[in-house]
């Protein structure tokens, strides 16, 4: 059957197609599942939704405000990010001041940030990226190009974040203020809780599709025992998981996954879920949405493995 997406990407990305009819599941919710669902629909995947996780305002907001605050102030020499929900928790507490995130910061802070994901999004918000790794897109990556004796970073995580990252800045004599920016809960998030909605960065046009998300046809959105009924009957042929807290959702709510492949963000999510006992059919080579698809196509069996071994994710739980 013609899908649309056929129709205006006949040969998907660099020509990599799926097998006709091929049905893939990505675990995660429709407002941050659009890049990845669009890019599946370039290959000739059918797309479904499963969200398992959401994000909820931290619980201790004395102590993000007074965080924030200092940043203002220029209290910090460095901002650390490390996924796309930090800039929206972020651009939240300055939205409660009347400002925008990127006049809130002092021109003398440098950010650092993890993922092409995270750092497209600040660029898009007009916040400049000092400190990014070009390797491995992960906590170790930074770390590995972190110049010592940096002085004071500020550095606003999940509430689940890897101490690795904190720790290792440390270790390389940086004074960190670790804060929670947002808590990490089952899905749906509590609508009094919940982040509020990020103000919306400037379209960006892509010369197959126009403005990003015009005309693009909702994901359908599975339950837990919907997703697990069409794995059972062989219906799925994929499921993409894009943080090890997804991984452990997927084997609690889903396995056995029979002959539906796993497919990793990165190595983090892949260790996770071996880890549980889950087969790992590929690793994206990079936490970005082409990365993940790049994996799906692989998984079902359309293209060699890569050449070089799968650099980690970002130690943060949302990096596309």
């Amino acid at each position: 059957m013609e899908r649309h997406s056929d129709r205006n990407h006949p040969d998907g990305p660099q020509g990599m197609r799926v097998p006709d009819g091929a049905r893939v599941l990505v675990a995660r919710s429709p407002d941050r599942a659009g890049e990845l669902v669009t890019a599946l629909r370039r290959v000739g995947a059918e797309p479904l939704l499963l969200p398992l996780i959401d994000f909820e305002q931290a619980r201790d907001q004395h102590s993000l405000d007074v965080a924030f605050d200092a940043l203002g102030a220029g209290a910090y020499t460095w901002l650390v990010i490390s996924s796309v929900t930090t800039v929206q928790a972020l651009e939240a507490k300055a939205a409660e001041r009347g400002a925008s995130l990127s006049s809130w910061l002092p021109g003398s802070v440098l950010v650092a940030t993890i993922g092409p994901a995270t750092r497209s999004f600040l660029e898009s918000r007009g916040i400049s990226v000092d400190l990014a790794p070009t390797g491995q897109q992960s906590g170790t990556g930074l770390l590995d190009i972190w110049p010592p004796n940096q002085g004071s970073v500020f550095l606003p995580q999940a509430d689940i974040a890897d101490l690795r990252l904190r720790k290792g800045l440390e270790a390389r004599g940086a004074a960190v203020q670790a804060v929670t920016a947002y808590n990490t809960v089952d899905y749906p998030a509590d609508p009094r809780r919940a982040l509020p909605a990020s103000p919306p960065a400037p379209p960006q046009t892509s010369p197959q599709t126009g403005p990003a998300g015009h005309d693009a046809p909702a994901a359908a959105v599975l339950t837990a025992a919907e997703a697990k009924a069409e794995i059972g009957a062989g219906r799925l042929h994929a499921v993409v998981a894009a943080s090890p807290s997804a991984a452990r959702r997927i084997h609690a709510d889903l396995a056995p996954l029979g002959s539906c492949r796993f497919v990793a963000i990165g190595g983090s999510t892949a260790a996770e879920a071996a880890s549980l006992g889950l087969t790992v059919a590929a690793v994206a080579q990079e936490p970005t949405a082409s990365g993940l698809v790049a994996a799906v196509v692989r998984s079902l069996g359309h293209q060699p493995a890569p050449p070089h071994p799968p650099v980690a994710e970002p130690s943060a739980k949302d990096t596309i």
